[in-house]
């Protein structure tokens, strides 16, 4: 015969053994769809973003324009695959009033550092590498400071539409951003009278004065016009 006390006690400790057994079934379950999730997630092929600086500089080399840009190429998904970049492009088309003009044809020369001498106050340009493919993960976004160069043309005062392209590898769409760019006739001779010397210009899209403009807000203007 068994005592009511331990047939309570029984049926108790067998309804807790099955609400533990559920328990720990459902927390491996969610602890499984949880790794398959992450696992699917790091798997993704990543998201590129291209995002371009607020400065760019402009020089005359002899008679090549060259072009320095540094965007920023990253990724916001966590992954463990890798982005190549295999290519870049840019171009510059004269718009406006200059439209009819000769359009340059630039191409990726090389990619170099920046030099600051603090004494003199001077920046100079270096070569650091060869126009090659590179990677982008997230835990390594790139800043790659690029030249690009056009032959034997030299600017005209007027608006100019750019274009910069990063090509990547397999099937995938190029990364794309426009920009609009401003040249005076002041900013046309300065770079023309530096070109023996090799100085570089700064243009910029984020000068206050320019940006309260309808005509100019957004575009790259020549830093040194647009202070104050």
């Amino acid at each position: 015969m068994v005592d009511s006390d331990d047939a309570a006690t029984t049926s108790g400790r067998s309804r807790f053994d099955a609400m533990h057994k559920w328990a720990a079934t459902a927390a491996a379950v969610a602890a499984l769809v949880f790794s398959l999730y992450n696992f699917a997630e790091i798997q993704k092929k990543p998201e590129i973003d291209l995002v371009l600086p607020h400065l760019m500089r402009i020089g005359l080399v002899g008679k090549d324009t060259h072009f320095y840009l540094q965007p920023t190429v990253s990724t916001r998904v966590k992954t463990q695959n890798v982005e190549v970049i295999r290519d870049a492009r840019f171009q510059l088309s004269p718009v406006g009033s200059i439209s009819s003009s000769k359009r340059p044809v630039f191409y990726w020369k090389e990619v170099g550092t920046w030099n600051f001498d603090p004494a003199a106050e001077w920046i100079s340009y270096r070569w650091s590498g060869d126009p090659a493919p590179f990677l982008v993960s997230q835990d390594k976004p790139q800043q790659p400071i690029f030249l690009f160069q056009a032959d034997g043309w030299s600017f005209k005062p007027g608006r100019y539409e750019g274009l910069l392209q990063l090509s990547r590898t397999g099937n995938r769409s190029p990364l794309v951003k426009k920009f609009c760019l401003v040249i005076s006739k002041k900013a046309v001779d300065e770079i023309r009278g530096g070109a023996s010397r090799e100085d570089i210009f700064y243009w910029r899209n984020d000068m206050p004065k320019a940006l309260a403009s309808s005509e100019y807000s957004g575009c790259y203007v020549r830093e040194a016009e647009w202070r104050g």
